[in-house]
């Protein structure tokens, strides 16, 4: 159900556009310049439309931001993408992104030791070619070895092999089951599902809480039950990945395909109409329609009454080192199953994507979810829940960032609608991954439904569908 806008608020702005004397700056005004906003304008502008993205910020991508320091590419919020994200693959500015797989498996640190998780091999795409990938652990090819990694056991897998084969039959389904399907599942909080759906206990404590932990950035698991299926079928079809040279590849080229001019960075938006848009810098900007692309708390200082969801915290912590961890045979996705600290997973980025770290350096990514230990004390507990999961010293690890977002991934409590409104009012919509799920693949999906909704009130033809055209790195 549509939210209760303001709608008083947004006839009055309206007004005042029709009788400023401004001329029409654009067919379609886009405040922010997120992954949403960047992808809504290209699919706008795709069809013949003119386009203004204005941003408050100095520079595109919003919370898919890289810093950069002494040679080192640090995420600031660190997302998790699957290769299997439709809405990564539709894009046509984003054909030259190339995706840096992990692992086709996770590593579980459980019992105080690693075990190896589920492979997630992207080719299957049937019940029974995923049930096969899923049970032999390696249905994809291995990535080459890091010089100078030490060779390590293989870990072993998690569980009985009773217990394996049926998480294997579980994530085969899912792999199988339309999505369309899973949202007409009864909708309960994931943690409570999981204990209702006959899943084996070790499997579900082992694997799938610190799975969804990391997908849903919820350490509770209070997320709806519907989001977590599709979570997990994105796993069990795709496979972990990072964009290659930092997060902020996917904004920037979102950003370098729209017509010269289009985006323009340091415009405070203060206030929004049907048809117009007034900013700090510039004044009153007329156009014949205006999409709200900002994060869910921005979008309702602009639009009063438009809801806001909780949201949970995330902080990432970048440490460097001269050695790899002698554990990891490969670029694998650590997950603490045992819960030992504040870490939900772990992973030696450069071994993912080299280019991420100079030459003879080892860039180590740590995600703490929820509210993180006094910042006195939160790289000393870090450090020492990674020296656990490593299995090596960390005290000469050097710490080159923190970043801290205590908004990063919108809620989704029961019930949760995964395609909530885009269109408030004709000539007014919102798109965002709070409109969807909390995600890029949300953010991206709102931001084609709401650039639809626009096309279909001004009478445009939409472009022709795109074809898949993302690269993915073997």
């Amino acid at each position: 159900m549509l939210e209760s806008v303001h709608q008083t608020e947004c006839a009055e702005s309206a007004e005042y556009a029709k009788s400023a004397e401004s001329a029409e700056e654009a067919d379609v005004v886009v405040v922010g310049a997120g992954v949403a906003g960047l992808a809504a304008a290209h699919h706008l502008a795709r069809s013949g439309l003119s386009v203004a993205v204005l941003e408050a910020a100095p520079a595109v991508g919003g919370r898919m931001g890289t810093e950069k320091v002494d040679g080192f590419r640090l995420d600031r919020t660190a997302p998790l993408l699957l290769t299997s994200y439709p809405e990564l693959r539709r894009v046509p500015a984003l054909a030259p992104v190339v995706l840096r797989p992990f692992s086709s498996e996770v590593l579980l640190h459980a019992d105080g030791r690693l075990h190896s998780g589920p492979a997630a091999p992207a080719h299957a795409r049937s019940a029974r070619g995923a049930l096969t990938a899923v049970r032999a652990f390696a249905g994809v090819p291995r990535l080459p070895r890091v010089q100078g990694a030490a060779r390590a056991p293989r870990p072993g897998p998690l569980g009985t092999p009773a217990d394996q084969s049926r998480l294997a039959v579980s994530l085969a389904r899912l792999a199988a089951t339309p999505p369309e399907r899973l949202l007409a599942r009864p909708e309960l909080p994931t943690a409570q599902a999981l204990l209702s759906r006959g899943f084996p206990a070790r499997s579900v404590d082992g694997l799938l809480r610190p799975l969804l932990t990391a997908l849903l950035g919820d350490p509770a698991l209070q997320t709806s039950s519907r989001s977590a299926d599709l979570a997990l079928r994105s796993f069990a079809t795709g496979r972990f990945c990072l964009p290659e040279g930092g997060a902020d590849s996917v904004p920037d080229l979102l950003a370098a395909a729209l017509p010269p001019g289009t985006v323009r960075t340091g415009v405070r938006v203060l206030s929004v109409g049907t048809t117009s848009v007034t900013t700090a810098e510039h004044g009153v900007l007329g156009c014949r329609a205006v999409l709200l692309a900002t994060g869910a708390r921005a979008a309702a200082e602009l639009l009063p009454g438009l809801r806001v969801p909780g949201f949970h915290p995330v902080t990432v912590l970048h440490h460097t080192t001269d050695e790899l961890p002698p554990r990891l045979r490969e670029p694998a996705l650590v997950l603490d199953a045992d819960r030992s600290g504040p870490v939900s997973h772990t992973a030696v980025i450069s071994q993912v994507d080299p280019s991420r770290a100079p030459a003879g350096r080892a860039l180590i990514s740590s995600t703490v979810l929820g509210t993180p230990p006094a910042p006195a004390h939160l790289d000393a507990t870090v450090r020492a829940q990674l020296a656990r999961l490593y299995g090596t010293p960390t005290a000469r690890w050097e710490l080159l960032a923190v970043h801290h977002d205590a908004e990063a991934v919108p809620a989704m409590p029961p019930p949760h609608d995964p395609h909530r409104p885009v269109r408030l009012l004709a000539g007014l919509y919102v798109c965002g991954d709070h409109r969807d799920s909390g995600t890029v693949q949300g953010a991206l999906h709102s931001a084609r439904r709401a650039a639809h909704a626009v096309l279909t009130d001004l009478d445009v033809r939409a472009a022709p569908p795109e074809e898949e055209c993302l690269g993915t790195a073997a």
